[in-house]
């Protein structure tokens, strides 16, 4: 697991629109970063949701916000556009995003253990340190939890 005072993991992914987006295309802008387990579901829709209306206020903090899950690109996209999300979203279907923010655990479901996302969010400063690290978040009201955080900085 990742704590708060190490530099993030750099990294390069796809988003909903097959576009590569990277870490360090950031520099100098913090940016939060959430992980959430699938498109189209109850609570990562609530909280896709809850991260674009209030865009806006991150981007008056110099903030940009980037949701990851192991969805695909048109998975991504679908989502996106049935329910109006403005962040960008982010497909690790390799899941090495998640491995290198730890973000993966085991569960049972249906009584055989699978790997799973752990809906977790970091915030990463300007110069690319990991500011604050929250493992299995609740989705409602995070959003407005972590623009607090941000404001801070």
């Amino acid at each position: 697991m990742l704590t708060a005072g190490v530099p993030a993991p750099e990294f390069e992914l796809p988003d909903a629109d097959m576009t590569l987006v990277r870490l360090a295309d950031y520099a100098g802008r913090s940016v939060v970063l959430y992980f959430y387990v699938r498109d189209d579901t109850p609570g990562c829709t609530a909280e896709a949701m809850e991260f674009s209306d209030l865009e806006a206020d991150f981007s008056k903090a110099g903030c940009t916000v980037l949701g990851v899950s192991r969805d695909d690109c048109i998975r991504h996209s679908e989502f996106r556009d049935k329910y109006g999300i403005t962040v960008r979203l982010l497909a690790d279907r390799e899941s090495t995003v998640c491995r290198l923010y730890g973000v993966l655990q085991n569960r049972e479901v249906d009584g055989a253990m699978h790997e799973s996302i752990l809906r977790s969010t970091f915030v990463i400063d300007a110069t690319g340190v990991i500011r604050h690290a929250q493992y299995g978040v609740t989705a409602r009201g995070h959003a407005e939890e972590i623009l607090e955080i941000v404001k801070g900085l």
